[in-house]
């Protein structure tokens, strides 16, 4: 099998599927490889989080802009993504104030509907919440959280009926390039050719662009979450929260459920496993006992499901997003954990930067893969801890 493609774009996850819709809609027919099945990986595990607020603000330019795709889903791509309008908080210690003001100051100016809001007003947003060593917060009451498996799969699907093609079970073994230019791939279902190719494996990004002979720091981000079963007193659910102070995060879930997942303790350079990797036994009881900490009640609440993903960070946590190595290779990876809900506003960007030569939705220069090379790490104006440790 020697099929053509207009572009070829390896992995089927949140990115892979964004960036076809969008190239779909120039009339290009691209081609997306899955090595397993669509969402697998990376997305498929992901906590779905839907938020804006970052430190950095083109994070939070890519974050506001996709959410305007996750609040109107079904007129921008059809079918559900499964977004929940839940608010969300977020909570940083006493000396990380000042940077929380700024950064709400950052969002206010990009149109983000943001607001400083006390602990008190934490206390009357969420009663079950113990919040003495909450001072402020950052709230966004639009915010929420998506189904990342449904999100992609529509997206998929409306790709597909613009023309793109996927190709699952599809693992590729090699990139095809001469005199210095992208000619296809090779893999365990044939060879296919395109004059461009898109890397955004997620945790095997990194495997994949040294077939190219392109050498980017990408290495693998291993990450648990369990969901628990909320008592009575909590049927009315919570908002959606990142807690710096308990470092951890949650989110409701349908069916009485709450998420979550821990900010620290993820294992970096991990090769994944083929089959379904499950977290190690004593992460359940860490997590609850953090969120009983920030939730008192959740004592009465019981275990559900716990799952692992992995994904590929850098070193300073940010996607890599570029032209790289041969013309025509494009890395569109290392999203460190986040990048479910810049998903839609990537793939735009991405199909503009490939067609066009720039991005116009949002500028993602600053994400460009040379940047390590020259020691220019990203890093927010005010930024916050680094709690991922």
């Amino acid at each position: 099998m020697n099929e053509c493609a207009d572009i070829i774009i390896i992995g089927g996850g949140i990115h892979g599927a964004s960036l076809a819709f969008h190239l779909a809609g120039y009339g290009l027919r691209p081609l997306v490889l899955e090595r397993k099945t669509l969402a697998a990986e990376a997305t498929g595990h992901s906590s779905g989080l839907v938020r804006m607020h970052y430190d950095l603000e083109p994070e939070s330019r890519l974050a506001w802009e996709s959410f305007q795709y996750f609040r109107d889903w079904e007129a921008r791509v059809g079918g559900d993504c499964g977004f929940r309008r839940t608010g969300f908080l977020q909570f940083v210690g006493p000396e990380y104030i000042p940077a929380l003001r700024a950064n709400i100051a950052m969002h206010q100016r990009l149109g983000i509907p943001s607001l400083l809001v006390t602990g008190e007003d934490v206390r009357r947003l969420a009663p079950a919440m113990e919040v003495g060593d909450i001072e402020f917060a950052a709230y966004e009451p639009e915010s929420g959280y998506a189904d990342p498996s449904s999100t992609t799969g529509s997206l998929m699907a409306a790709a597909r009926q613009r023309g793109a093609r996927l190709m699952q079970g599809c693992k590729v073994t090699g990139i095809k390039t001469y005199g210095g230019r992208v000619q296809g791939v090779q893999t365990t279902q044939g060879e296919f050719s395109a004059c461009v190719v898109v890397d955004a494996a997620g945790a095997w990004a990194g495997e994949v662009a040294r077939m190219a002979e392109v050498d980017v720091p990408i290495t693998t981000w291993r990450h648990d979450t369990m969901f628990i079963r909320r008592p009575p007193e909590l049927r009315l659910g919570h908002p959606t929260v990142i807690d710096f102070p308990k470092v951890i995060y949650f989110r409701p879930e349908t069916g009485g459920l709450t998420l979550v997942g821990l900010e620290e303790g993820n294992v970096q350079g991990e090769t994944p496993p083929e089959g379904e990797a499950v977290p190690d036994p004593g992460f359940v009881d860490r997590a609850v006992e953090q969120i009983c900490k920030r939730i008192p009640a959740m004592e009465n609440g019981s275990f559900h499901s716990s799952l692992r993903g992995y994904d590929g960070i850098t070193p300073d946590q940010r996607p890599v997003l570029g032209q790289a190595g041969p013309d025509g290779f494009y890395l569109c990876c290392g999203f460190s954990g986040t990048g479910f809900k810049i998903g839609p506003a990537v793939g735009a960007c991405m199909a503009e930067l490939i067609v066009d030569g720039r991005s116009r939705t949002v500028d993602i220069s600053s994400f460009n893969p040379e940047r390590f090379a020259r020691g220019d790490l990203l890093q927010g104006e005010h930024a916050y801890e680094n709690i991922w440790r």
